[in-house]
C-alpha cells in the first residue's frame, strides 16, 4: 500500500481527483458525492457575496427612481403631516380622513438618484385631489415629479332629504345630517341648517346628495345706494364707520363702500347692511 501511494505522488501532476479518491479506496458513488458537496459549498459562498448587505444597499440607491421606492417616500411624508380637522372645537364628531395614492405616469423614465425628498408644493393643501412633490437632490440627473394623491375627509354635513328642484325655497324638512366627503368638491359643504333655511336652491339635488354653498342662491344683504355699517377687525381691535354702498351686498362677493371722507373700500357683506373687513 505504501509503495502504491509513493508511486501515485510521483504521478500526481497527471492524476485526476476522481482517480485519486478511487485509489484511496473510495467507491464511485462516494467520489461523486464528495464532488457534489464541494460544488454546493462554492455556490453558497458565492451567493453570500452577491447578497451581502453592502450589495443590497447599493441596489436600493440605484433603484431610487423606481415607483415602489418613490411611493414609500410619499407615504412617509403623509404619515408625518397633520390630518385635516374641524376648525370648530365644538364639532359633534371628528373628521375621518382617508388618503388614496394615485400612480405616476408609467411613461416617466427617472434617472437613479442617491437622495430623494418628498414635499408638499407651495399653495397646495392635503385636501381633495392634490399632489405631493418628489425631487432628486443628489444624482447625476436632477428631476422633479408630482405624485397624485386624493385626500377624502368624511364629516357630518347637510344632505338632501328628498329630491329637490331648482327654485325651491329650502326648509328643515328638505334637509338632514349625514356623513359626506367634505373634500370631494371645490365648494364647501353646508354644515348648519340656519345658514340656508329660506334660501333658494339653484340646482337639482338627489336624496342623500351633499348640499354645497354654491347650490343655494347668494343672499343680498343690501342694495347699491343704501347706507351700511362698516366694521374693520384686526388683532385685538375693532373700528366702525358709516358709508354708502356703491354695489349690491351679495353674500360671498366683495361690496364697495364709500366712506364719509370719500375713500372707497371693499368688504364682505355679513348681514343686513353690515360689511366687514378683516386685517
Amino acid at each position: 500500500m505504501e509503495t502504491n501511494l509513493l508511486n501515485h505522488r510521483k504521478n500526481s501532476d497527471t492524476a485526476s481527483a476522481p482517480g485519486l479518491l478511487h485509489d484511496l479506496g473510495f467507491e464511485p458513488f462516494q467520489v461523486w458525492a464528495a464532488l457534489l458537496s464541494a460544488l454546493v459549498w462554492l455556490l453558497l459562498c458565492g451567493g453570500a457575496v452577491l447578497f451581502s448587505p453592502s450589495a443590497h444597499a447599493q441596489q436600493q440607491v440605484s433603484s431610487a427612481g423606481d415607483s415602489g421606492v418613490l411611493q414609500a417616500y410619499v407615504q412617509t411624508l403623509l404619515h408625518d403631516q397633520a390630518l385635516p380637522q374641524p376648525h370648530d372645537s365644538k364639532s359633534s364628531s371628528p373628521w375621518r380622513v382617508e388618503v388614496v395614492l394615485g400612480q405616476l405616469d408609467p411613461r416617466l423614465k427617472l434617472a437613479p438618484c442617491d437622495k430623494v425628498k418628498a414635499y408638499v408644493p407651495n399653495g397646495m393643501r392635503l385636501w381633495g385631489n392634490t399632489r405631493v412633490g418628489l425631487r432628486c437632490e443628489q444624482g447625476a440627473v436632477r428631476w422633479n415629479v408630482f405624485w397624485p394623491v386624493s385626500v377624502k375627509v368624511w364629516g357630518q354635513a347637510l344632505v338632501a332629504a328628498n329630491a329637490l328642484r331648482p327654485g325651491a325655497s329650502l326648509s328643515m324638512e328638505d334637509l338632514r345630517m349625514a356623513e359626506v366627503d367634505l373634500a370631494s368638491h371645490a365648494s364647501p359643504a353646508v354644515l348648519r341648517a340656519q345658514d340656508v333655511i329660506g334660501r333658494t336652491l339653484v340646482r337639482q339635488l338627489q336624496p342623500g346628495q351633499s348640499l354645497r354653498q354654491e347650490d343655494v342662491k347668494a343672499r343680498r344683504w343690501f342694495a347699491a345706494g343704501e347706507m351700511v355699517r362698516l366694521t374693520v377687525k384686526g388683532s385685538g381691535f375693532s373700528v366702525g364707520a358709516e358709508g354708502t354702498a356703491l354695489t349690491a351686498g351679495d353674500e360671498g362677493q366683495c361690496a364697495k363702500v364709500r366712506l364719509d371722507g370719500g375713500r372707497v373700500v371693499c368688504g364682505d357683506p355679513v348681514g343686513s347692511r353690515q360689511v366687514e373687513i378683516t386685517l
